[in-house]
């Protein structure tokens, strides 16, 4: 025996896809189970409440791929839109001739209520429709209402009666609520979200703060009692670094950003060699990453991290004019007319890479003439994105 198919809507639909389903999984046509609920309807309306409890239980069928959205083969909005504006027209003739009109017309309101409503709950997530025609079918359904409204009242002649008042007042105020329906509930989901974000950014403030007092400080504490050249104290940075990376995930730098770059440089350093590396910026930090100044930085870190070791320093500064990086160390120094015609990894990677980029380059002691400080600069081009 062939097992039935599972009971789960498509992702490409009519409706609501519930016809569909069930065809597929009781193996029948599409068209007989529609005719079931079309005939199953005129009995006390009993096949539109099933097909509207299927729809709601019925899951829809799983994506095939990230970009497989639901979408809906017929403009069902302009369907609805259509319908009620009929139904509407009928119920002024009725209003004329004075029977049952009152009935037609919660059907014509509910109709143009359901078009509008449809743009804003379920076209909205549909890439098959345009939100202009979302916009034209909701004007189109208030201005229904509105003058529907109008002619009831003048139909009933100079003195309408209470319940056409009601009625005509009511679907005024219906047409107005179409307009005034997706500013209200694009207002509602906005603050939703901007209290949800809220109260994550608090959550993560106080992890933030009691990780600090705790877990920080006490890697923090590790590192100044190993010293910074041995195993204990590489790890401990390791694992304070991605703590901090994941604490102030939200505040990170946008890619290609150059301080980014150069912090994730200083990491892997920190790794492979027994250093450790403060980085600094200053200034406008959100210079674009510079092939020049990445590279020459980088080789000027890891000159550091392989003949000095222990504390370096990275000091970056970025302005509207022109980038500036200082690597500071606190080994024995560097004398450049002292070092072989072989070794050029300062001579070339880092003073001739600048010079090629149109930056300089300079090495020279540090500060009170201990260790060796590499001061990076490069121009910014006016216009140009370095």
């Amino acid at each position: 025996m062939t097992p039935r198919a599972p009971l789960v809507r498509p992702r490409t639909m009519v409706v609501a896809g519930v016809s569909s389903a069930l065809a597929e999984h009781l193996g029948w046509s599409t068209a007989v189970v529609r005719w079931i609920f079309a005939l199953t309807t005129a009995v006390g309306g009993a096949g539109v409440l099933l097909y509207l409890w299927l729809w709601a239980f019925v899951p829809v069928s799983a994506p095939a791929s990230a970009d497989d959205p639901v979408t809906r083969r017929r403009p069902i909005a302009a369907y609805l839109l259509a319908a009620g504006v009929v139904v509407g027209i009928v119920a002024i003739v009725l209003a004329n001739v004075g029977e049952g009109w009152p009935l037609v017309t919660a059907a014509a309101a509910i109709l143009l209520g359901s078009a509008a409503a449809w743009t804003i709950g379920i076209d909205a997530t549909d890439p098959a429709r345009h939100e202009q025609t979302a916009l034209g079918v909701r004007m189109g359904a208030a201005a229904a209402l509105v003058l529907f409204g109008g002619f009831m009242l003048m139909a009933r002649g100079a003195r309408p009666d209470a319940v056409t008042a009601v009625l005509a007042v009511v679907v005024v105020i219906a047409g107005v609520g179409v307009v005034l329906a997706p500013a209200i509930v694009n207002l509602w989901t906005t603050r939703m979200a901007e209290r949800a974000t809220r109260v994550r950014e608090e959550q993560r403030a106080e992890i933030a703060a009691h990780l600090h007092d705790s877990v920080l400080q006490s890697l923090a504490l590790i590192q100044n009692r190993a010293g910074a050249s041995t195993e204990v104290a590489r790890i401990a940075r390791a694992q304070e670094r991605e703590l901090r990376d994941w604490l102030f995930a939200g505040t990170t730098t946008t890619e290609g950003d150059l301080a980014t770059e150069l912090r994730e440089l200083a990491s892997v350093i920190e790794l492979e060699y027994p250093v450790r590396i403060d980085f600094v910026t200053a200034g406008g930090s959100e210079a674009v990453s510079n092939g020049a100044v990445l590279g020459a930085v980088r080789e000027a870190m890891l000159n550091a991290a392989r003949h000095a070791g222990g504390d370096v320093s990275v000091y970056l500064e970025a302005t509207t004019s022109s980038i500036d990086v200082w690597v500071r160390d606190r080994g024995p120094g560097l004398d450049l007319d002292a070092l072989p015609s072989g070794r050029l990894g300062i001579r070339e990677s880092i003073m001739g890479r600048m010079s090629r980029a149109g930056g300089t380059a300079t090495v020279g002691p540090g500060a009170g003439g201990a260790g060796t400080e590499v001061h990076v600069h490069l121009d910014r081009r006016e216009g140009a994105a370095l």
